[in-house]
């Protein structure tokens, strides 16, 4: 299908107006189209076969066939408080797909609930999100995605002048734990339950017509958002801003802000700078999201018992650590169960905590591991604790039945060679703002198919570049 022949219908604005402001677009000045991606296009269903349109679309110079732009209201717990009213401050909503994609544009200008802002994304935050996006579901994470990224000659104040750009981006929901925290606060239990009937239409379709479709949604989400940190904390990813508002309801990864993916082991890892007791922190994660699921509990508390959803939270742990451990032992090439693969672990992290090691190259390189340890060794300052501990993995993959060329495969498919790290991030803007948009083509190239080597492309195969390890970042990066 063309581009110009995609249709959007606009099923939320079927709910009540409290949901939703409808809000004109405010395109950028000289827009640009800076890069698509494919990927994102093939299961849109779109061929790209118009640059021009795709870059009227991205900055809402054109609208697709049944477009009303609008806004969403919510509400969240931001560090920790609630904040009665939120809502896209910068994003504005095109529609919905036939095929239950809903697009959407970051950076498009106010809306009702911009508040103070100004509605405006810059290129480096925008670089950031378009990428991420399309990296996370290059690792087989659950996500949003981008289709596009566009730039201007639009100046926007930050902490500096800075150029504004959009991207186009994309969901199979928008709704957030944080838009059911605005009905529950505003004490508008009937729009909890249309609410509720949405979401089961939008990413539970199996549950419609049961008995218990609400709570049934409820248990699902958490074990959706189980299994999403176990993937987050097994690939070594701090999303940095995980208010409720931030959490989504169909268990995706969705608003990239200051997130990173860890360079040396760090499991106090803060990204955020604003998170000055880090509470947002790499190794806080799974916390924080059975909690962020309880506040979603007491929100949905019209509508299904309290007791029984505090059953299926209580579950959560148990659920995060089944499949954070079967994630685990699929990176060490373990297919048995052993109950001391947990140990075996912990004891691994703090050797890897205390000495620095990259995470992801580690576990690259393990992937190759054939009793020669010396690639191994050499990351580390103190050898010994390391050469006890891979003595012991030795003695461990005894217990498996798979071959050493069979691990390795496996072990391979599991271990990405590249994630995208914040000194690749900043080495793409770097360039962009001289006008230079390759570093953006080579880092989506790795982030379609980070498993993949990539030999043109190996020095971002390393570790960072010690100046630029386990940085802080601001929200507007």
């Amino acid at each position: 299908m063309k581009l110009k022949d995609l249709k959007v219908q606009m099923p939320y604005l079927e709910l009540e107006a409290e949901f939703h402001d409808k809000t004109d677009i405010s395109p950028l000045k000289n827009p640009f189209l800076i890069s698509y991606s494919p990927d994102a296009a093939e299961i849109l269903g779109v061929e790209i076969d118009d640059e021009d349109f795709l870059t009227q679309i991205t900055n809402g110079d054109a609208l697709l066939e049944g477009s009303e732009p609008f806004a969403m209201c919510y509400a969240g717990h931001q560090f920790g408080h609630f904040v009665p009213r939120l809502g896209d401050g910068r994003a504005i909503n095109l529609g919905k797909t036939e095929n239950g994609w809903n697009l959407q544009l970051k950076g498009a200008g106010q809306t009702l609930y911009s508040r103070q802002g100004d509605g405006r994304a810059v290129l480096r935050s925008s670089i950031r999100e378009y990428l991420m996006s399309e990296a996370m579901c290059g690792l087989h994470i659950a996500t949003s995605r981008a289709l596009a990224l566009i730039g201007s000659e639009h100046d926007v104040a930050r902490e500096r002048w800075e150029k504004g750009a959009i991207v186009l981006r994309m969901s199979t929901s928008w709704v957030r734990f944080g838009t059911f925290e605005y009905f529950y606060n505003t004490k508008q239990f009937d729009k909890l339950e249309a609410l509720a009937d949405y979401v089961i239409d939008e990413s539970y379709a199996h549950l419609k017509g049961q008995k218990d479709a609400y709570f049934l949604m409820f248990e699902e989400l958490v074990d959706r958002t189980a299994l999403l940190l176990a993937k987050w904390q097994g690939v070594g990813f701090n999303h940095g801003v995980m208010n409720t508002d931030n959490m989504s309801m169909a268990g995706l990864t969705i608003d990239y802000g200051p997130f990173a993916f860890l360079d040396d082991y760090d499991f106090e890892y803060i990204c955020n700078h604003t998170d000055t007791q880090g509470r947002y922190a790499f190794g806080q994660q799974p916390a924080v999201a059975q909690w962020n699921l309880s506040m979603l509990m007491h929100a949905l508390s019209p509508l299904i018992s309290f007791e029984r959803m505090q059953e299926a939270l209580a579950k959560y742990e148990t659920l995060y650590s089944e499949y954070y451990i079967g994630f685990m032992r699929k990176k060490l090439g373990l297919l048995v169960e052993d109950e001391d693969d947990l140990p075996m672990l912990r004891w691994l992290f703090g050797m890897m905590q205390q000495e620095g090691i990259d995470y992801n190259s580690f576990f690259r390189i393990l992937s190759r591991y054939d009793d020669d340890g010396s690639a191994i060794l050499a990351m580390c300052d103190l050898q010994d604790p390391m050469r006890d501990w891979l003595v012991h993995y030795s003695k461990r993959l005894e217990k498996e039945q798979t071959s050493v060329s069979e691990r390795h495969t496996q072990m391979l498919a599991t271990n990405p060679k590249y994630v995208l790290k914040n000194y690749m991030l900043q080495y793409a803007i770097d360039k962009a703002d001289r006008g230079d948009f390759s570093g953006i083509f080579e880092l989506l190239t790795l982030a379609r198919a980070p498993f993949d080597e990539h030999v043109e492309l190996e020095s971002f195969a390393g570790s960072a570049p010690k100046v630029f390890k386990n940085l802080k970042l601001s929200c507007s990066s």
